[in-house]
């Protein structure tokens, strides 16, 4: 499809194509293959998923020196090329803010927005940014506003052994992987769906991953605050790779906002959460999980 400027978008739609749409915003790096239910479980729920590859990803042209709230004109012209008037949003990891994106600036087609491990926007009052944060993460955020260059370049040399070896990804993260995520991973059905969802990300550059770390170190365009459409906020108590400080910050200050935070779940525990995710999309009902975890909905700052 095209946007607005004339670049290409690449899109991905499965489950049922008459179903509620919902668009499903993947994380960083990653593309429109990225995880999700499959295709009879999104059927049964009556769901219509379409994914695209953000700019610079998989087989979307670039944008330069794009920040979180382009996310708005590309999704804008997805639905009108899919003749969607009304749809709900779902982002995961670097999808989060991008799904907040399309909340606050199509508040009149965005029925419900849910984000996933999120992070906030950089220098968030009152928030600790890196604090709980993962040491390649730290290295890679304070890269993009000290070192852009060195930045490119180190995406650019990780991102070719990916390619060679999508699992490498995951290799080199699992010394930082949590006891819960360390559990997830360790599914060769979901490793196989994510070595899949970085081969694609990666596959003619790594642009897509150095322009998502340089918007979310930036001005987002928008002010979460603003937002009016109903959000549920979900993150694992124990991720290390966007600190559930992050998303208590949002749950904070977007009004009316429902938070869900998970305790013995981190960054990748959101993959299993998804189909509940979807059901509050739908309904605005939250289904408390399942396997002895516990949710607290309560607000908490």
């Amino acid at each position: 499809m095209r946007a607005p400027d004339g670049r290409c978008l690449t899109v991905e739609t499965t489950g049922d194509p008459t179903g509620k749409p919902v668009f499903l915003l993947h994380g960083t790096p990653g593309s429109r293959l990225g995880p999700s239910p499959r295709g009879v479980m999104l059927y049964h729920q009556g769901v219509r998923l379409i994914s695209y590859d953000r700019p610079g990803y998989g087989g979307s042209d670039r944008l330069r020196d794009r920040r979180v709230a382009d996310v708005a004109q590309d999704v804008a012209a997805i639905a009108d090329a899919l003749g969607v008037d009304r749809f709900g949003v779902v982002g995961r990891s670097g999808g989060g803010p991008h799904a907040l994106g399309c909340a606050a600036l199509l508040a009149d087609r965005v029925t419900r927005a849910a984000v996933l491990v999120s992070l906030a926007p950089r220098g968030a009052d009152g928030l600790d940014w890196f604090d709980g944060m993962a040491a390649s993460n730290i290295q890679e955020y304070t890269a993009a506003t000290t070192g852009p260059e060195e930045l490119a370049a180190s995406l650019a040399s990780r991102s070719a052994e990916i390619r060679d070896d999508p699992m490498r990804l995951l290799a080199d993260l699992r010394r930082e992987l949590t006891g819960p995520d360390q559990a997830v991973v360790s599914d060769a059905g979901i490793r196989s769906l994510l070595a899949r969802n970085y081969r694609e990300a990666l596959r003619t550059s790594a642009d897509g991953w150095y322009d998502d770390v340089l918007a979310f170190s930036s001005p987002w365009g928008f002010d979460p605050a603003d937002i009016r459409v109903p959000v549920m906020i979900w993150h694992g108590t124990e991720d290390v790779f966007s600190p559930v400080s992050h998303s208590r910050w949002l749950a904070d200050r977007i009004p009316g906002a429902v938070p869900v935070w998970q305790s013995r779940a981190a960054h990748f525990t959101a993959l299993h959460v998804m189909p509940d995710v979807l059901t509050w999309l739908l309904t605005g009902r939250w289904v408390r999980p399942a396997g002895g975890h516990t949710a607290d909905g309560s607000r908490s700052r």
